[in-house]
């Protein structure tokens, strides 16, 4: 697997590939990076050029400069996609990484060959009733008001039940290089965010995947996905939270293998 990093405004990116095939981009949630896709980098490189970043701010990139915007996140990822240089990609992100790949398709749709979107939200502000946003921001605020030493940055509701056991120590690997920051960035960014008049203007195939179970951004989202984006295609997955490409990792890659095998070649 090689590790890249490509230099974008003074901020360096790292990437991982891996696989021969059609580039599938894979971008990480909030207070996570691209570790949290080793499931599926192990699963869908046997036919896909299967590329996870650190964005801005997490793993081994740089920190994130002050006063980052989700174009700033956006144009990062496109930096990526034009290094690995395979023409547009299939861009699948999870939670707030589908949120910036809704902004990478924003700025560069022609970097987008489809989007693939995971238990994600157009910006909190576009997909959450305005007293669920307060709350979060209120337990944001919280978060980065703690003592260093007791700074946590798990989230509530990630899963349907308890953390995958096989992905302990994944999550707390990952949990413990977390920039209290980047995650602070990234939380308040998406409180502010709504791409609702975005959706409609998806010109690509996209593929919807949701944890049925899914606490921190419900059924009801995927179903206003579906419904603002023309031939989206909605797969629940049962039983399954927030993180579904973790808890159900096998059924997730089939999703996604499936959905890939049926378009039309380019």
């Amino acid at each position: 697997m090689a590790t890249v990093t490509v230099p974008v405004r003074g901020v360096d990116v790292a990437y991982t590939r891996v696989g021969h095939g059609p580039p599938l981009v894979l971008v990480h949630g909030a207070g996570a990076d691209g570790r949290m896709w080793e499931p599926q980098t192990a699963a869908l490189s046997d036919e896909f050029t299967v590329v996870s970043w650190d964005e801005p701010g997490a793993g081994r990139s740089s920190d994130l400069p002050p006063d980052f915007t989700l174009a700033g996140f956006a144009r990062s990822l496109a930096a990526v996609i034009e290094d690995v240089a395979l023409g547009p990609a299939h861009v699948a992100g999870l939670s707030w990484g589908g949120t910036v790949a809704l902004e990478l398709y924003r700025h560069h749709p022609e970097l987008v060959r489809t989007l693939i979107l995971v238990d994600t939200y157009a910006g909190w502000k576009g997909s959450l009733p305005p007293e669920e946003v307060e709350a979060r921001v209120e337990g944001v605020r919280r978060m980065l008001a703690a003592a260093p030493e007791e700074f946590d940055p798990t989230l509530p509701g990630l899963f349907a039940g308890d953390p995958p056991t096989a992905f302990l120590p994944l999550l707390d690997a990952m949990a413990r290089d977390v920039r209290p920051t980047t995650m602070g960035a990234q939380l308040l960014l998406m409180a502010e965010t709504d791409q609702r008049d975005l959706l409609p203007e998806i010109a690509v195939p996209t593929l919807l995947v949701w944890g049925e179970r899914d606490a921190r951004s419900p059924l009801g989202v995927a179903r206003a996905f579906r419904d603002a984006i023309a031939g989206a295609r909605l797969v629940v997955l049962p039983g399954v939270g927030h993180m579904s490409n973790l808890e159900a990792p096998e059924a997730f890659a089939r999703a996604v293998r499936g959905f890939l095998h049926g378009l039309r070649p380019l």
